[in-house]
C-alpha cells in the first residue's frame, strides 16, 4: 500500500526515512535492549538522546550559548501563558502584533496576565497582510514584543524580522521553523510546537535568552517557570521522550538535506511550484498579499464552493489528504512544510489542473 501525502497543517508529514529509522529502533534502541518509550527520562541512554538532540538543534540554528534550549510539553499554545508570566519581569505591558487567528490568541491569553498593546492588526483587512512596520505603535517602555512569524490558518507570513529595539522580540515559530536560517541572538525568546517542522505532537521547544530568566511571577506554576526548567535540563517532571527522540531524527535528517540553507532552497522552490500554478488559474486564488504570502501553508479558492466537496473527495483519491481549509476560513489549504517532497507539490499541481480541466 503506497503512502498519501499528506498536506495536513499539523501534525504534520514526517520525512519517510525518520519513520523507518524509528521503526527499525522502536523494539530495541542500541544497545538499551529497550525502546525509548520505556526509557527512564534520568537514565543515561535517554540523556544521550536528550543531548545529541540539543546539540545538533543549537548547531542547525547556530545558538548563542547563552541562550537556553527547553524541551517542554504543553504545546505552543501554554506558552501564550508561559510568555508573559517569565518576561514580564515587574512590567505591567506587553507588545503583541496581530496577522491572524494564532496572534489573536496569544493575545487573549496574555490579556491574562498583563495590558497587552496591540501595536500593529491586520484584523480589518481580513489577515490576508502584514501591517507596514512603520506604522507600528510600539511602546519603548514594553516588556517584550511578540509576533507570529507565520499564520498556519490564513498563510501569512513575514519576509522580515522585525526590529524591536532594546526590546526582548519574541516568535511563536511554531509553523515555520528550521524552514530557513535565522538570527537566534536577535530574538529574546523562541517557541515552537513540533508537529509541523520539528517532529509528532508532544513537545515544544523553548529557546531563551538566559538574562531574561529568573524572574518569573510568583504565582507562575514551577513547570511554567522556565528557570525551573533550564535547571532541570527541561526535566522537571517527565519529559515528553519519544517526542524528544523523533526530534533528534528530525535535526539528523534536516542537517543531511544541506541544514537550514538547504531547507530554505527546497522550500523556496515547492513554494513558488504552487503559487505559480495558482496565479497562472483562473479558476483558483490565493487571497494573501504576495509580499507576505506564507511558504509553509498556502491557502486557496476554488471558483465556486459548490465544488470543494468534489475536489477534497478526488483529491484524496488521489492519495493527496489533509487538504480541507480551517473551519474558519473555509476553501482549501496545502500545507507544505519541510517534510513534503517536491514531487508532493507537483502531484497536488497535476491534480489541480486536471480537476480545472474537467469542471472549470
Amino acid at each position: 500500500m503506497s503512502r498519501v501525502y499528506n498536506f495536513g497543517a499539523g501534525p504534520a508529514a514526517l520525512p519517510q526515512t525518520v519513520i523507518e529509522r524509528a521503526r527499525d529502533e522502536l523494539l530495541e534502541w542500541r544497545d538499551a535492549r529497550m525502546s525509548v518509550m520505556e526509557m527512564s527520562h534520568r537514565g543515561a541512554h535517554f540523556g544521550e538522546i536528550a543531548k545529541d538532540a540539543e546539540s545538533r538543534l543549537r548547531r542547525l540554528l547556530s545558538i548563542p550559548e547563552s541562550y537556553k534550549v527547553l524541551f517542554l510539553q504543553g504545546g505552543a499554545q501554554l506558552q501564550f501563558s508561559a510568555v508573559p508570566l517569565n518576561l514580564l519581569r515587574g512590567k505591567d505591558r506587553a507588545d503583541y502584533v496581530d496577522t491572524g487567528q494564532w496572534s489573536s490568541k496569544a493575545i487573549a491569553e496574555a490579556r491574562r496576565y498583563c495590558e497587552v498593546n496591540v501595536c500593529a492588526s491586520a484584523k480589518d483587512g481580513g489577515y490576508f497582510r502584514i501591517p507596514a512596520e512603520s506604522l507600528w505603535e510600539k511602546d519603548a517602555k514594553a516588556a517584550y514584543l511578540h509576533y507570529t512569524p507565520n499564520e498556519t490558518i490564513g498563510g501569512v507570513e513575514f519576509q522580515h524580522l522585525p526590529d524591536s529595539g532594546p526590546v526582548p522580540l519574541v516568535g511563536d515559530m511554531s509553523s515555520n521553523i528550521l524552514s530557513r536560517p535565522i538570527p537566534v541572538d536577535r530574538f529574546g525568546l523562541i517557541y515552537a510546537g513540533a508537529q509541523k517542522n520539528i517532529g509528532i505532537a508532544g513537545l515544544t521547544v523553548v529557546i531563551v535568552r538566559e538574562d531574561l530568566i529568573g524572574t518569573a511571577k510568583e504565582t507562575t506554576p514551577s513547570m511554567l517557570d522556565y528557570k525551573v526548567q533550564a535547571d532541570a535540563g527541561s526535566m522537571a517532571n517527565t519529559a515528553p521522550t519519544f517526542a524528544w527522540y523523533m526530534a533528534g531524527l528530525i535535526f539528523e535528517w534536516i542537517d543531511a538535506q544541506g541544514g537550514l540553507a538547504g531547507m530554505e532552497k527546497r522550500n523556496g522552490v515547492k513554494a513558488k511550484t504552487l503559487y505559480d500554478a495558482i496565479d497562472d488559474s483562473d479558476f483558483y486564488s490565493n487571497p494573501v498579499d504576495p509580499t507576505c504570502r506564507s511558504r509553509m501553508n498556502v491557502p486557496f479558492t476554488l471558483a465556486s464552493p459548490e465544488l470543494d466537496g468534489d475536489f477534497l473527495k478526488q483529491a484524496r483519491a488521489a492519495g493527496l489528504e489533509g487538504l480541507k481549509g480551517h473551519r474558519s476560513v473555509g476553501g482549501m489549504r496545502a500545507s507544505i512544510y519541510n517534510a513534503m517532497p517536491l514531487e508532493g507539490v507537483k502531484a497536488l499541481v497535476a491534480f489541480m489542473k486536471d480537476f480545472e480541466e474537467r469542471r472549470g
